[in-house]
């Protein structure tokens, strides 16, 4: 007798920040490959949408970032969990899967749904109290410790991890676009910096940053340099350009990130993730996050693979040595464990 559904099963994927496009996009893939029916939503925020429509994603799009304040924040969580209940209801779901995001792990929970939460960053304390403990999975890298999430509830029967960085997986299948550097009108002569300023509208990451405003300031006077910031929000680019600079481009528009990175030759950044994939594609990274370190950051920096910029001056501006190795893991292995949560297993 037939069960009135369909048979393929069903993911539920939500994403609310711009780097959750580029680490589900080819989770979202596989699962696809393997005969699995994937509904996306999103949140807007960022560079959220424009991303999805580059990748070629279809989308839902519920809700939007509310602000950086506290309260705005809450409402915000309890008002776009409702929409996604009723976007859900009626859908039946074998599985949901968000990247470090509250919205769908309350959803899922009260519709019943496993939801699998993942992040590599165990310091966004308010965020993981409420994604670990709703949802049936926490994925993140071994480099964790298990006893870092115990607070959020992360038993060890909750949290599954993997090896590596999330970049080396969702980068794997990356080949760089040539044409970046002149399509942004960029010359080959100069040293080429990536600038990735601080989330200041991360709960996690309140406080202004100097050193990222000296690295500005430095490669403003340094005609050898040529440089392109790539911003988070419109006051933001306010910043970069009353600086008046020639060689600092602020783009308006969408970029090729990950190409501009593996041909840059250095990356400065106030978040994690452009850093980390300047190490998966072999481009000099430095980090000028000034929350407490996780441990994904802190093992990249005793490896060499990732150096703490505490002066602008510390900057070293030269070309890279081409041909580094890039790290490269199959995204296979991290559906093999998302998948192991679906309902019914």
């Amino acid at each position: 007798m037939s069960s009135g559904r369909d048979t393929a099963p069903r993911l539920w994927v939500d994403m609310t920040n711009s780097p959750h496009v580029l680490v589900l996009r080819p989770i979202i893939e596989e699962f696809r490959r393997r005969g699995w029916e994937v509904d996306v939503t999103a949140r807007e925020f960022a560079q959220t949408v424009p991303l999805l429509e580059r990748f070629g994603i279809d989308f839902t799009l519920i809700g939007r970032h509310r602000g950086r304040a506290m309260g705005a924040k809450a409402w915000g969580l309890v008002a776009r969990s409702t929409a996604l209940i009723r976007f859900g209801r009626r859908r039946r779901y074998d599985l949901a899967l968000s990247h470090a995001s509250n919205d769908l792990p309350m959803a899922s929970r009260l519709l019943g749904i496993p939801h699998v939460t993942m992040f590599d960053y165990e310091f966004a304390r308010l965020s993981h109290h409420l994604n670990v403990r709703l949802s049936s999975r926490a994925l993140v890298p071994d480099v964790i410790p298990l006893s870092a999430l115990a607070r959020y509830g992360g038993t060890p029967r909750k949290v599954m991890t993997y090896p590596g960085l999330k970049e080396e997986y969702y980068l794997a299948d990356f080949e760089p676009d040539p044409d970046v550097l002149s399509r942004l009108g960029l010359g080959a002569d100069k040293v080429t910096v990536v600038l990735r300023t601080p989330p200041s509208m991360a709960a996690y990451h309140r406080m202004q940053n100097p050193v990222f405003d000296d690295v500005l300031a430095l490669i403003a006077g340094r005609p050898d340099v040529q440089a392109v910031a790539l911003v988070r929000t419109p006051d933001q680019i306010e910043g970069i350009e009353r600086l008046r600079s020639e060689n600092i481009a602020v783009p308006r528009d969408v970029v090729d990130a990950q190409s501009l990175v593996y041909y840059a030759d250095v990356v400065v950044s106030g978040g994690g993730t452009l850093n980390r994939e300047a190490v998966a594609l072999g481009t000099p990274a430095y980090t000028v996050f000034q929350g407490v370190m996780g441990a994904v950051d802190t093992r990249l920096i005793s490896q060499g693979r990732l150096r703490r910029l505490t002066a602008a001056g510390d900057l070293v501006l030269t070309k890279k040595t081409p041909g580094a190795a890039r790290v490269r893991r199959p995204v296979s292995d991290l559906v093999d464990r998302i998948a192991s949560v679906r309902k019914g297993r």
